[in-house]
């Protein structure tokens, strides 16, 4: 018996253990269906490029993208403690003011406003070079900036400039729009993952237990009452109660997978699986949302880029160069630079966000570029309209689930998806970035017509890894949870991470999902 058990181990998980731990007498249990985070390349800022599949994913695939060629595409998920933490490329970007905003007025969640969720990014930060109110330093999330970006990172930010964007410092200001190098998860050249950061600093105390390699079944309801969870560990099924609540950190696919596992979900699809209903919930698995990118590539007519360091004598010089000096190209997240701009200029905030990473192939599913050396720049609308859904395969826990985004469901989706092409072909083309350029190799010189750029949209177009939504807070009757997590219709049960927020935020997810995570913990705690 334990008074909380956490199941998931990833960014919300990690923040969750350490912060309740922080109360003596509570005892808390960790369950994590992946390993330790004890592969090196984890801990490396540059290992992001091996993490975005393999064995420390769940291996997941959407189903048909109906409105993308039909096509399945891969749909990484972290499977390790740490979570997307552990295996994400390291961005630190919160999003804009507003986006939280309408979440406490437009989706009617008060308490989670701007100002209300400011303490906790604050709370969260230990900021390498920022400070101010819009800052932390001490706290448990290492932020810092990279040591020795690449040329090539800096002559995309000033060719941003020549389009016609203002640098941007920090686009955790406030204020997004604009071009800049991003602040990384990093302290002193090795990534500050939630597991890290939280979560190893939390072990050592008696009142908290983590289990690694552990596949959680069910929840245990009983008279519409978390009592605890049932598990797989070494072949062995067995049950743990907890005492105040069972808490689901288990990511915008997981956290829904679990619920309708334990008959918490639309009672017409569960039936359908051969689930009992324990409480009809019609939101549990809808809602899902991602932000959907296409990425542009170039060859570059010289060894500007990371690409160089495939061959084994420039590797070895980036090792020796990070083991004397933490710096170099071992170091980096390679996602250095980036920009936020608008699309459709009726938006309050930038509605179109830029990763460019100094290679080619970096990610699974991106090609590289004739003659190896190359660069590429992936583009997204920040706020899709289009909506998809999680559903449950089988009954069976092991089996996975069925993931449907949905992406390009909305012709506006669409239509800021191909001007977000059109502005990186534009700034690939200025004059501080097109002299390392040697030609466009994607989409090049194949698309003159809206059909055309439809088309490359359409059969390139990929997941970002920032899926949300899918056990959304909320009044309406497709709510899961409340405004204080607690899943509608069932006791001592809460949803705590990313598919919690009703809608995207307009930027990457993990520093969201962070303070998400440091405000369920006081409203657990009932610290209002």
């Amino acid at each position: 018996m334990y008074d909380y058990i956490i199941v998931g181990g990833g960014t919300a998980g990690c923040v969750l253990a350490a912060r309740l731990t922080e109360m003596s007498d509570a005892r808390v249990l960790l369950l994590e269906a992946g390993p330790r985070d004890t592969d090196p390349y984890i801990h490396m800022p540059v290992g992001f490029f091996k993490m975005t599949s393999g064995p420390l994913t769940w291996g997941y695939t959407t189903v048909p993208l109906k409105h993308a060629n039909n096509r399945v595409t891969g749909y990484p998920q972290a499977r390790v403690l740490g979570g997307g933490s552990s295996i994400n490329a390291e961005v630190f970007t919160r999003g804009c003011p507003e986006d939280y905003d309408a979440w406490a007025n437009e989706y009617r969640c008060p308490g989670w406003s701007f100002s209300d969720l400011k303490p906790y990014f604050v709370k969260s930060e230990d900021n390498q070079r920022l400070g101010g109110d819009m800052h932390g330093v001490g706290g448990p999330l290492g932020v810092s900036d990279i040591p020795t970006p690449s040329r090539l990172s800096h002559a995309f930010v000033q060719g941003c400039m020549d389009f016609g964007m203002p640098y941007n410092p920090d686009f955790n200001s406030g204020k997004q729009e604009g071009a800049g190098l991003y602040q990384t998860t990093t302290r002193n050249g090795r990534r500050a993952s939630a597991a890290v950061c939280y979560l190893k600093p939390a072990e050592p105390r008696k009142n908290l237990t983590v289990k690694t390699d552990i596949l959680v079944s069910r929840l245990m309801i009983e008279k519409n009452r978390a009592t605890g969870v049932e598990y797989r560990e070494h072949g062995q099924m067995k049950r743990a109660g907890a005492g105040s609540e069972v808490i689901v950190t288990a990511g915008a696919i997981g956290s829904p997978k679990l619920l309708m596992l334990s008959g918490i979900g639309p009672a017409a699809h569960l039936k359908d699986r051969g689930v009992s209903v324990q409480h009809d919930l019609p939101g549990v698995g809808q809602n899902l949302h991602d932000h959907f990118s296409t990425d542009i590539t170039w060859q570059l007519n010289g060894a500007h880029s990371y690409d160089k360091y495939k061959k084994l004598h420039w590797q070895a010089f980036a090792g020796l160069q990070y083991v004397l000096f933490r710096n170099g190209p071992v170091a980096s997240n390679i996602v250095e630079g980036g920009a936020f701009w608008w699309s459709d200029r009726s938006e309050r905030t930038p509605d179109l966000q830029m990763h460019f990473l100094a290679g080619a192939g970096v990610e699974a599913g991106v090609g590289t570029v004739p003659g190896g050396n190359g660069a590429t720049c992936n583009v997204y609308q920040t706020r899709p309209r289009s909506r998809g859904a999680v559903t449950l395969r089988t009954s069976d826990p092991a089996d996975a689930p069925l993931v449907d985004p949905n992406s390009f469901a909305e012709p506006y989706d669409l239509d800021r998806h191909i001007d977000g092409i059109k502005l990186v072909q534009d700034i690939g083309g200025t004059r501080s970035f097109s002299r390392f350029v040697e030609r466009e190799h994607f989409p090049g010189g194949t698309c003159r017509t809206r059909a055309d750029y439809e088309a490359a949209a359409r059969a390139n177009a990929r997941s970002s890894y920032h899926p949300v939504g899918t056990c959304k807070m909320g009044t309406d009757t497709m709510a899961v949870v409340d405004p204080d997590l607690r899943v509608r219709g069932i006791e001592r049960l809460r949803v705590c991470d990313s598919s919690v927020m009703p809608r995207i935020v307009s930027s990457n997810t993990n520093a969201p999902t962070i303070a998400i995570a440091e405000k369920a913990a006081d409203l657990i705690r009932g610290n209002r």
